[in-house]
């Protein structure tokens, strides 16, 4: 019987930057991974915005509000589609060089989008910002690993996937406040200029890696789906088919949570922006455990964080008429989410060989897209056919899946390694 022990956590250490066999230690990337973070919340910004618009857009571009969420959908299968065909053709080019020719590409899609004059014209802009966005995180996805040893992975994802949550707690709600106060056209402006100081700082902050951490210059789709030799592919797999589930779950209904707040909980409009911060602050919070605590243990973390996740959805959904437990749930749902993506990155990072770490990230990548639009694309069907209190109940549902497959996994890797 195969020895499959180690199906999620590989033995063998991964080359990042080549450094001296002797010699004092490298320090550690701290200015490269905050810059890298800064990226990442520029991007999830860009990517999310349009949820806390959504009242606003739909009425200045006479759509349905499932329709300006389908935005959301949108952008993510753009990047399904095209984050392993243009990683593959980009394989060749800089790392660092590709994510400012990305951020750049960013700041043109939010300023097309500023100045759409119809509905057509934003998914116009949103599919050019898809396209930019796959390229990203097939290359932001495994650049932590590349700048630190594979000790230092949990701890280095952890900061740089830091800029996503940010952009939960600062991003999104400071450019929904900004969209109702002065329009939604001017928080795309605003995002479209801080796109290019971050390529700016990007430039001159973040170090240059290889382009692959071994150094190989094979086809990157066949690194992952035709080399029968690297026995990590399986792991690679399982963890972005959980991966998928989760985020369709998730963004079937935070795609649509500015209705849900307004329609669902009774709060008033001014009051969104302030709970999208207080759900990003939460997520902050679950971030910071996954650094602190379970960044090591990224199976548990896994399964707490989905539990969680799936309990406090629940009593969202079964207190709507209660607003202080509606609240609670709110909150604490966003401290559990915070912990899942961190953890299903650590899980990816630390499964995947050296020799398709890059591959295994445009993967990746496209499962959680998957997940973002597909769960947005569900989210509007529920909302035309049965309504928007019906949407916790599937996520709930698809987090127990998710959980499930988690947890089976697991104990069949362990029962493995003791054979």
């Amino acid at each position: 019987m195969t020895n499959t022990a180690n199906i999620f956590l590989p033995t063998g250490s991964i080359p990042a930057v080549p450094a001296a066999k002797t010699g004092p230690p490298t320090p550690f990337p701290w200015v490269g991974l905050i810059t890298l973070s800064a990226a990442v919340f520029l991007s999830v910004t860009s990517e999310m915005l349009p949820t806390g618009l959504l009242p606003e857009m739909s009425r200045s571009l006479d759509v349905t509000e499932s329709q300006i969420g389908l935005l959301v959908s949108w952008f993510a299968f753009t990047v399904v589609l095209t984050s392993a065909p243009v990683a593959i053709w980009t394989r060749r080019f800089p790392r660092h060089g590709l994510i400012i020719v990305v951020l750049i590409i960013f700041a043109v899609s939010n300023i097309l989008t500023a100045v759409a004059p119809t509905y057509e014209f934003v998914v116009a802009a949103r599919v050019l910002g898809g396209v930019a966005h796959g390229l990203f995180w097939s290359v932001v996805g495994a650049y932590a690993g590349h700048l630190v040893p594979k000790v230092q992975i949990g701890r280095a994802v952890s900061i740089t996937v830091a800029g996503g949550t940010l952009a939960f707690v600062f991003g999104v709600p400071l450019g929904t406040a900004g969209g109702h106060l002065l329009g939604w056209r001017l928080s795309f402006v605003v995002l479209a200029a801080l796109m290019l100081v971050g390529a700016v700082l990007v430039w001159k902050f973040l170090p240059p890696v290889a382009r692959y951490s071994t150094g190989a210059p094979a086809s990157a789709a066949k690194s992952l789906t035709k080399s029968p030799r690297d026995a990590t592919v399986p792991a690679v797999v399982l963890i972005c088919i959980i991966t998928g589930i989760t985020m369709i779950g998730h963004y079937s209904f935070y795609t649509y949570i500015a209705p849900f707040l307004l329609d669902g909980l009774g709060v008033d409009l001014g009051l969104v922006a302030p709970l999208l911060f207080a759900y990003g602050v939460a997520g902050a919070v679950g971030l910071v455990f996954v650094g602190t605590i379970f960044g090591p243990r990224p199976s548990l973390g896994l399964i707490l964080g989905l539990a969680v996740a799936a309990l406090s959805v629940t009593l969202l959904a079964m207190f709507t008429a209660t607003l202080p437990v509606a609240l609670i749930a709110f909150v604490l749902w966003g401290m559990a989410f915070g912990m899942l993506p961190p953890l299903m990155q650590t899980r990816m990072l630390h499964a995947a060989s050296p020799q398709i770490r890059d591959t295994a990230s445009a993967f990746y990548t496209t499962a959680f897209n998957a997940g973002i639009g597909g769960g947005a694309l569900l989210g509007a069907v529920l909302i035309d056919s049965v309504g928007l209190e019906l949407v916790p109940i599937v996520y709930v549902g698809l987090l127990v899946v998710a959980l499930a497959l988690v947890i089976v996994t697991d104990r069949l890797a362990h029962r493995r390694g003791r054979a």
